[in-house]
């Protein structure tokens, strides 16, 4: 058996580049709770975006919240009109595209952006929506029974872990 192992570090350096390519005069950031949040602020810090990134969570418009209940950590955060806005969503891990159906309601509870985009440091595989990234650092494929998620040290440096569900 292989261990997959993913430069999370690399990989942002790829995403960085996407983004730059995608991003427009009016564009916005919004990092899906919590390693698309990371990769907002990061991409923050590494542009030249004078507005901060807005953070949203899916919690309130998932479709499994009855077995997952009310997920606890970061909430929603826009502090900008999201009215009219390029919107550039960003997630560490694309898997089932549940969670991007989720967070897109939430965001057209702040308003109605202009366009809705996608940019992911992982896509996995394995839709049950069809949701498709507009830029994905890399494709990878791992067995149902395996999730992926991104970490981040307490200096901030990127990882990946892989755990069994």
């Amino acid at each position: 058996m292989s261990t997959l192992v993913l430069d999370a570090e690399g990989l942002y350096r790829e995403l960085l580049v996407g983004v730059r390519a995608m991003l427009q005069p009016a564009t916005r950031l919004v990092g899906i709770a919590s390693g698309g949040a990371w990769l907002a602020e990061r991409l923050h810090r590494d542009l030249p975006l004078s507005e901060a990134p807005g953070i949203i969570s899916s919690s309130l418009h998932r479709d499994d919240f009855a077995q997952r209940g009310m997920a606890t950590g970061v909430g929603t955060s826009i502090a900008f009109d999201v009215h009219g806005a390029h919107i550039l969503l960003l997630d560490d891990v694309l898997y089932t595209g549940r969670t991007i159906r989720a967070v897109i309601n939430e965001l057209y509870d702040f308003g109605r952006p202009a366009s809705v985009r996608l940019a992911v440091l992982v896509d996995r595989s394995g839709r049950e929506l069809p949701v498709q990234a507009d830029y994905c650092a890399a494709r990878v494929s791992l067995p149902v029974t395996q999730s992926l998620s991104l970490a981040r040290s307490k200096s901030g440096v990127f990882s990946f872990k892989v755990k069994a569900r």
